[in-house]
């Protein structure tokens, strides 16, 4: 991994020293504290952190704490200023202050009963006030905090933010109030979020869970983070042709609207792609005129672009108009899904030019970050955006790219990835905080000092359930206990919604589990009774085959689980509006969340068999209808000699060369990963080898075999499939074949001499034209005994 570098000339330092002197006590009470600001009129940020910290820890502890501008006597005191020089209290302040911007020094000094939050400017008294709510200790009734604290720290990246998108597209975004927008943005400070980036375009789409029209939120959001002291930005793209002029026309006045709405606008962030195709040469005069616009408002605002889907010779346009004509009002440049490659951008941007981060941590497949080597039962069922707690993964894949950037706003469509959020927020703070400690502020401040280390280790538990084979993953029924243990240790936690998402998660991925070895099983059973068809009869093994498969609905397994999902789902989609069924919770789409509506979709084939048993009664003759049937018996079991490979399954794919990390280098040389395909609405019937899939593996390996026998390849997926064996490339049939119907290639005698053999593919070279999902794939191999 790259070795942590200066970003923005801002480095971080976090110190946390014993004090020097000895105390009668290693805590000092809260409880009855003075929080003491100066007097005058205060900036935004620095009014906020006092009222932020009594706020909040009267919502945990039902303390009230008193606050005033005058230093008390004989009382514990918080004090909290911006600006040491103007502090007028008659005291004397610590020595060692930190100094640069956002930066605070947090101390406790228990001889003289004081905690000191001293920020480098109005913003760094905010995250000091945050950081003194992660480090206390709480409960109802009581607060203190470490006699021995004390830090001094200011960020790496100054652009550490998220999109908060109020659109039908967000899972839950859409059906927040004001307060809940207030709240949120509140707590995303805690861990150090100082940008917020709105949608208020894109996606018109009607949803009745909205409480107030897409405007007057925008205005809200924007007075919200004025409230606060932290950037306002806002995503608008163009999804239509900058050619047409009136469009164009009309856009530009929908920007200058928003301008005048905003009570804070610091950045507007332009997507070259996705959504919109517009070429750069008609996108750089459009943004000129949005600064046109944008700067008699904002000055100190400014626009950004992102090169998402420009190919190379527009990559060069936009490069050669910022070297020649320098734009002031350009801000910098964007990374997103999409974009070239985020080194390969940052090394040809002029170095004045700032360079931001747009990492998808909203999704879990068909996306920028997928899961690695996600399972698929969990794939059909959770879906794209369920709940998603990955800290390991995105602590990795930020420190990464870090060093590259100024920081980052991520993308975001939901209240569930809380936990990537705030992981962002704490490594763009400072990149080398341990893991470990960030999740333990994050429980501690919302579940409380009981709960924080046992939940902590339960959230790492829930990202440790999606590796590798769901079947043999016996975690998971452990990671069920522990928050099961958990939830009814701290009956107070019922009603948060964090605790909440983290419950459904445990329970969802349990279930899962036990109805994967379940049906899993009873596909093995009616493969059986499909092999013995040339004896008891084709219907005979049909209906036979579709009783055992029809008993995963007659008989199912874990219904208390099952039930316990739809409990959690009813008060998630009440506590924070998370729209988890279309139906049910008014999601705006199958894809968008719903994972409710797929809870009990089959784990194995027994939709597709259904299907194949009526085309099998179609077939003219009794012997036909036996051979395929044994045809489908033996799909995945070819006999002894032979071997079989669901190449996108782990946990059906032996042969499959992966990476023997659970992560890889992200960036674009990343190690291949499986397509986790999304058909029908996410209800396909398709086989479900067919509906995972690669271009292509590494290789598939296979040892140990007999050099006196003749083998066969036999490949399937979709498109073509140009085959090498051992490095050398065998002839490939013509044509390109659908999914469903497979090539074969005989294999050399030659190459079995070592009694090994490696398959690798060549990628096609006529498909550069075509949408990636037209693009050649490859689903399953075998490689058969004659």
């Amino acid at each position: 991994m790259p070795i942590h570098t200066l970003v923005g000339g801002v480095l971080s330092v976090v110190l946390l020293l014993a004090a020097g002197r000895a105390h009668a006590t290693d805590t000092l009470d809260l409880s009855k504290a003075v929080v003491v600001t100066r007097e005058g009129e205060l900036p935004a940020a620095e009014r906020a952190a006092a009222n932020v910290l009594r706020e909040e820890i009267e919502k945990r502890t039902g303390i009230a704490l008193k606050a005033g501008t005058e230093w008390p006597k004989r009382k514990t005191v918080i004090a909290i200023t911006g600006d040491p020089a103007a502090a007028s209290w008659g005291q004397d302040l610590p020595e060692g202050l930190e100094t640069r911007p956002e930066g605070y020094t947090l101390r406790v000094d228990a001889d003289a009963a004081t905690v000191w939050i001293i920020g480098a400017d109005a913003r760094g008294t905010l995250y000091g006030a945050g950081a003194l709510l992660r480090k206390m200790d709480w409960a109802p009734g009581k607060v203190s905090v470490d006699a021995s604290l004390e830090i001094a720290t200011a960020p790496v990246s100054p652009i550490r933010g998220h999109q908060l998108g109020y659109r039908a597209q967000a899972n839950s975004y859409d059906a927040w109030t004001p307060e809940q927008f207030d709240q949120y943005i509140r707590e995303l400070t805690l861990f150090g979020l100082n940008s917020v980036e709105g949608i208020p375009f894109h996606d018109d789409r009607p949803t009745p869970v909205m409480p107030l029209g897409r405007r007057e939120m925008n205005q809200r959001i924007s007075a919200i983070c004025a409230d606060y002291g932290l950037d306002y930005w806002v995503w608008t793209p163009a999804d239509f042709d900058l050619t047409d002029a009136a469009a164009r026309a009309a856009a530009l006045d929908q920007h200058e609207e928003l301008y005048r709405d905003c009570e804070e606008l610091t950045g507007v962030f332009f997507p070259g792609g996705d959504p919109g195709d517009n070429p750069a040469q008609l996108v750089i005069p459009f943004l000129k005129d949005v600064a046109d616009r944008l700067l008699p408002l904002h000055p100190d605002a400014r626009v950004w672009l992102s090169l998402q889907q420009f190919d190379l010779p527009q990559i060069e346009y936009v490069m050669a108009y910022l070297k020649t004509e320098r734009p002031q009002w350009l801000g910098g440049l964007v990374a997103g899904p999409s974009a070239p490659p985020i080194p390969f951008t940052r090394n040809i941007l002029p170095k004045e030019y700032p360079y931001r981060l747009y990492p998808d941590i909203t999704h879990n497949k068909i996306c920028q970050y997928p899961v690695p080597w996600w399972d698929q039962a969990f794939a059909l069922t959770l879906g794209r955006e369920a709940i998603n707690p990955r800290p390991t993964h995105y602590a990795y894949i930020h420190n990464w790219f870090a060093p590259y950037s100024a920081g980052f706003i991520t993308y975001s469509d939901g209240a569930h990835d809380d936990v990537n959020k705030t992981v962002y927020s704490a490594l763009g703070w400072n990149p080398d905080t341990d893991l470990t400690e960030i999740m333990r502020d994050y429980t501690r401040v919302f579940f409380g000092s009981e709960a924080a280390v046992p939940a902590a280790d339960a959230l790492f538990a829930l990202e440790k359930n999606w590796e590798g084979p769901l079947k043999n993953n016996g975690a998971v029924e452990g990671t069920l206990l522990q928050w099961q243990q958990l939830d009814a240790a701290h009956p107070e936690l019922t009603d948060n919604w964090r605790w909440q998402m983290c419950l459904v998660r445990a329970v969802f991925d349990a279930y899962t589990r036990h109805r994967l070895l379940n049906e899993t099983r009873l596909e093995q059973e009616a493969n059986v009774v499909l092999a013995d068809a040339p004896v008891i009869g084709a219907e005979a093994a049909m209906q036979q085959a579709a009783a055992i498969l029809n008993r995963a609905v007659d008989e199912p397994v874990s219904t208390d689980l099952r039930e316990r999902i739809f409990a959690l789902c009813e008060q998630l989609y009440h506590s924070i509006g998370l729209q988890t069924s279309v139906e049910k919770y008014h999601a705006i789409g199958a894809e968008r969340g719903a994972f409710l509506d797929f809870v009990d979709y089959p784990l194995n084939n027994r939709w597709w068999l259904e299907d194949e048993f009526e085309a099998v009664r179609a077939l003219p003759g009794e012997a036909a209808k036996t051979s395929r049937l044994l045809e489908l018996a033996r799909w995945e079991n070819p006999g002894a000699g032979s071997y079989y490979d669901d190449i996108g399954n782990p946990a059906k794919s032996p042969h499959v060369k992966r990476s023997p990390f659970v992560f890889t280098e992200p960036g674009e040389e990343a190690h291949p990963e499986p397509t986790l395909w999304w058909w029908d609405n996410g209800k396909s019937r398709a086989r479900l080898s067919w509906q995972t899939s690669m271009n292509y593996p590494e290789a598939v390996v296979y040892e140990g075999l007999d050099p006196a026998a003749s083998y066969t390849v036999r490949c399937g997926g979709y498109g073509s499939f140009l085959l090498r064996i051992d490095g050398e490339r065998v002839d490939t049939p013509e044509g390109k074949l659908p999914m469903g119907e497979f090539a074969e290639f005989e294999v050399p005698a030659e190459a079995l001499k070592d009694r090994k053999i490696a398959l690798t593919w060549d990628t096609p070279t006529d498909e550069g034209d075509l949408n990636w999902r037209q693009q050649s794939r490859l689903a399953e191999v075998w490689l058969l005994k004659r």
